[in-house]
């Protein structure tokens, strides 16, 4: 399968990113998020991505296109807010307007992808396709199949994968998969130090990044992926797999009530 033609839904930091790495690639793009300057927003984070990466600004961006509402193409690559009920709405939605031979693809970082397919009528065709923030620079996209997830569409996604210049690492269908698995306990572990005062959050970044050999530390991370996003996956995880130690640290929930989520408000951990 080609994928000559993708629709990408939601075009924050995840959905902007997978859109410029598809029209990179030479694809067409329908990009769509319901959320009034979204999409203008997406474009706008895009040119300046291609800029510095000092690729073809106007070639790639040509071959984006804002969309109103969903449309037909080879491939749907879902990347909304990591909110279950959001994403099974937009999955019943996609099933009944896409033909039934199209695949469907989660950037869901955590949410199971057999319970997305299951709403679906064409489970063998659901499969995650979580890929890594920033997305034009980071190379890993975890591939997930779900319990119905056909050997052809897995097959078909990973050689997208890799045409897309990433590579694929298959995981089984678990809550948070391995990638969240690992990560999200790490940050918030590193929460919970600050919150105990065991260290200031540029000491905890420091030994993270010095003594592990980290390109960034975990409450910078944290905060670049988003402390509500944190706080979500960490609450999937508790669900799914039923361990207190995936309880999502207080420290986290309240600076999440307080609205400091991280980079896209300019203050989480730190200040931005």
């Amino acid at each position: 399968m080609d994928f000559d033609h993708v629709l990408v839904v939601g075009a924050g930091q995840m959905g902007g990113g997978i859109a410029q790495v598809v029209a990179a690639s030479g694809r067409r793009v329908s990009l769509h998020d319901p959320y009034p300057g979204a999409v203008e927003r997406g474009l706008g984070a895009m040119l300046k991505s291609l800029e510095r990466l000092g690729a073809d600004v106007d070639e790639t961006l040509a071959r984006v296109t804002p969309v109103d509402d969903l449309v037909e193409a080879d491939l749907l690559i879902e990347a909304i807010t990591e909110d279950a009920a959001a994403k099974e709405e937009l999955f019943r939605r996609v099933d009944e307007t896409l033909p039934q031979g199209v695949i469907l693809a989660s950037n869901t970082s955590s949410i199971p992808i057999t319970s997305l397919a299951a709403v679906t009528a064409r489970p063998e065709r659901v499969i995650g396709m979580h890929f890594f923030n920033p997305v034009p620079v980071l190379k890993l996209v975890e591939v997930i199949r779900g319990v119905e997830t056909s050997d052809e569409t897995a097959a078909a996604i990973v050689a997208l994968a890799r045409d897309l210049g990433k590579e694929p690492a298959e995981a089984r269908d678990f809550p948070g998969f391995v990638s969240n698995r690992i990560l999200m306990p790490f940050i918030n572990e590193a929460a919970y130090a600050l919150m105990e005062g065991v260290a200031e959050p540029e000491a905890i970044d420091t030994i993270a990044k010095l003594g592990f050999a980290h390109p960034m530390g975990p409450l910078a991370l944290a905060d670049l992926i988003g402390l509500d996003t944190c706080v979500a996956i960490m609450e999937v995880l508790h669900r799914g797999l039923g361990d207190p130690k995936y309880a999502p640290c207080p420290l986290l929930r309240q600076y999440v009530q307080a609205g400091r989520l991280g980079r896209k408000t300019g203050r989480g951990f730190f200040v931005y």
